[in-house]
């Protein structure tokens, strides 16, 4: 499954909202990824943008448990292993589930 992510491309968020959870390491996601963009500065520490092939927009995030939103007491990012999957569709969901799969990280 080919895909471009947000350090290849300038690619289209908005309308985008959630889709379901994974459970990787940031440095998984790091990995297939690269580095994550820089965040809202409240309630998203570190988030990945993704295009794929067929058009499918994904966005995989923390949210509301890092720095940003908890201040000291928020989870620093080698500590997150749960992250949120946003898209316009359910298949921003499955195609990111893939790709982890794939890996042998799901």
């Amino acid at each position: 499954m080919n895909y471009k992510t947000h350090n290849q491309t300038s690619i289209e968020i908005d309308g985008t909202c959630l889709q379901g959870y994974i459970s990787a390491t940031f440095g998984t996601l790091v990995e297939l990824f690269g580095h994550p963009t820089e965040s809202d500065g409240y309630k998203v520490d570190w988030e990945w943008v993704l295009r794929f092939d067929d058009g499918t927009v994904a966005t995989v995030y923390n949210w509301k448990n890092g720095p940003n939103y908890c201040g000291r007491d928020g989870l620093h990012c080698d500590q997150i292993t749960d992250w949120h999957v946003g898209g316009n569709t359910r298949d921003a969901l499955n195609h990111v589930q893939e790709l982890l799969k794939a890996r042998g990280a799901a």
